[in-house]
């Protein structure tokens, strides 16, 4: 795949979109449609590249997800965004705006930097697990739960949200086993999966066997215990490299890292936004699409309201970004 259009050297745009994902091709469409001037900088590193499909997409359920972002990308593309296959290297705050060094060498302007530079999983120092990694090693009941319905399904505790990872994956099949490996599970949650004839495995697993395709078994203390499937929570942590660089802080939660916003998107760090799981951990693609179309509306607003300060003179001794009017 080719760039839609070189990022001449200072080029400005209106908006900058560091991530290709649902998100920062949700924004690109909104913003797009409003007029703006829109470069979306993407590696390819979209969180759900390992799976075969996407769901809970509607009118897409079941699209894989290099299909959905080339269709994202031809719709962006198709109000006037332009795609640039990289990364941005580094950003800096000028007078009215931003400007940013992308993978080629080459230096862009821009008014606002929306981040939907998505999130990483760290998954358990486990053999086995990152091999099978969104295919037979799953984490969410509602991203994959239904492939794997009715099949032997070995959840892998490693906090206490085991108990509710384990709890909706027996929604889906009768044949679902916890594994302690972290010996998380309390009394309560014991008495709870037992009463839904979880059975429990204590213990460190040692190992997860895998072809890639296809879990084999869950090996504790030598002993094996044959799966089809295996649930496991990860650690997400956001891409917030780039926000650093622009002077924000990535923000703990107990089960990773996030880009802390207001409900449009907007992070501290003044004319930044952020949007998809780079600011929601939990977001399914649905759900990250809509904050990117969220934050793209708001950027817009924003735009507009810089614009009329600027005509009524508002703000005169303020050099502003140059924005379409």
């Amino acid at each position: 795949m080719t760039n839609s259009r070189e990022a001449g050297p200072n080029r400005q745009y209106d908006v900058l979109i560091a991530g290709g994902g649902p998100a920062g091709l949700g924004a690109a469409v909104t913003l797009g449609r409003s007029l703006r001037t829109v470069l979306v900088v993407d590696a390819g590193e979209q969180r759900n590249r390992p799976a075969e499909a996407a769901h809970n997409v509607l009118g897409r359920e079941g699209t894989a997800p290099t299909d959905l972002l080339a269709a994202g990308r031809a719709e962006a593309a198709g109000y006037g965004a332009e795609i640039f296959e990289g990364t941005v290297l580094s950003a800096e705050r000028i007078s009215g705006g931003f400007t940013l060094s992308l993978s080629s060498g080459e230096t862009v302007g821009a008014c606002r930097v929306l981040l939907a530079t998505g999130a990483v999983d760290e998954l358990p120092a486990i053999e086995g697990l990152a091999a099978g990694w969104g295919r037979t090693v799953l984490h969410c009941p509602y991203c994959h739960g239904w492939e794997v319905r009715g099949r032997r399904i070995g959840v892998v505790a490693t906090s206490p949200m085991a108990e509710h990872q384990a709890l909706l994956f027996r929604q889906l099949s009768e044949h679902v086993t916890v594994f302690d490996h972290e010996s998380v599970l309390g009394a309560q949650a014991r008495e709870r999966l037992t009463g839904m004839d979880v059975p429990i495995v204590d213990g460190r697993v040692d190992r997860v066997l895998t072809d890639g395709d296809r879990v084999w078994s869950v090996r504790v203390a030598g002993a094996a215990h044959e799966v089809d499937a295996v649930a496991v929570a990860t650690r997400v942590h956001a891409r917030g490299e780039l926000f650093q660089t622009l002077g924000g802080r990535v923000s703990d939660h107990p089960f990773g890292t996030y880009i802390e916003t207001d409900a449009t998107g907007r992070t501290a760090v003044d004319g930044v936004w952020a949007a998809g799981n780079a600011r929601d951990p939990m977001a399914m693609v649905g759900a990250a699409a809509a904050s990117g179309v969220a934050a793209g509306a708001a950027i817009n607003a924003d735009l507009v309201d810089e614009a009329v300060r600027r005509a009524v003179g508002a703000e005169p001794r303020v050099e502003k970004c140059r924005v379409q009017e």
